[in-house]
């Protein structure tokens, strides 16, 4: 199986109409499950090689497994391995990975509408750093609620170089693991769309 969507299109920037915006979307589509995260992590660093932004993929990689984790967390199977007649339709997540112009956002979207909430670390806790690594490492990052429902947590990374290749129409593809790949349905429809009004509503900004 492939990635869902890999494409490239040429934005008009309205401050000045002779320079150009790239964007280039991909995405991915998991099971909630443990798994995810190491598919997920593998999407990042192919897709960013795939755009020449190698040098963007240790840290995204890392923030793309906080995310994910916490959307199992919400949404999933989150203390074990599920057997397959356990994983249903509704048991989606979806990364997103969309550059456009001089910045690069990792959107993972989950049905859950609960906000994300940054625990207090101490010394002593084995876990709870998830989001503090990401504001750490972003630039920004927050909450985005889609109308399709779910949510979406973004995290936002600041490009030094443009993402290439040119804008040919190419496709990256990717393999899924079996059993990673969520059966079709309405929440996978509902991810979907929820990530292309992310897309849409970032290009609205522009205008």
């Amino acid at each position: 199986m492939s990635a869902d969507l890999t494409e490239g299109r040429r934005e008009p920037m309205t401050a000045a109409p002779s320079e150009v915006r790239t964007l280039h979307v991909s995405r991915l589509y998991l099971v909630a499950t443990a798994s995810a995260v190491p598919v997920s992590r593998e999407f990042i660093r192919a897709t960013l090689a795939y755009w020449k932004l190698d040098h963007h993929a240790a840290d995204c990689a890392l923030m793309t497994s906080e995310l994910v984790s916490n959307a199992i967390k919400a949404t999933g199977f989150k203390d074990r391995l599920p057997k397959s007649w356990e994983v249903t339709a509704e048991h989606v997540i979806a990364v997103q990975l969309r550059a456009i112009g001089e910045v690069l956002y990792i959107e993972v979207w989950d049905r859950s509408p609960m906000v994300p909430v940054k625990q207090e670390v101490t010394a002593e806790a084995e876990g709870g750093r998830g989001l503090h690594l990401v504001e750490a490492l972003a630039k920004d990052w927050g909450t985005y609620w889609p109308p399709a429902g779910g949510k979406i947590v973004w995290a936002m990374v600041p490009l030094i170089t443009l993402p290439s290749p040119a804008l040919d129409g190419s496709t990256l593809q990717l393999r899924i693991p079996d059993g990673i790949e969520p059966p079709p349905g309405p929440v996978k429809e509902q991810a979907s769309i929820a990530l292309m009004q992310r897309v849409l509503d970032g290009l609205r900004q522009l205008l």
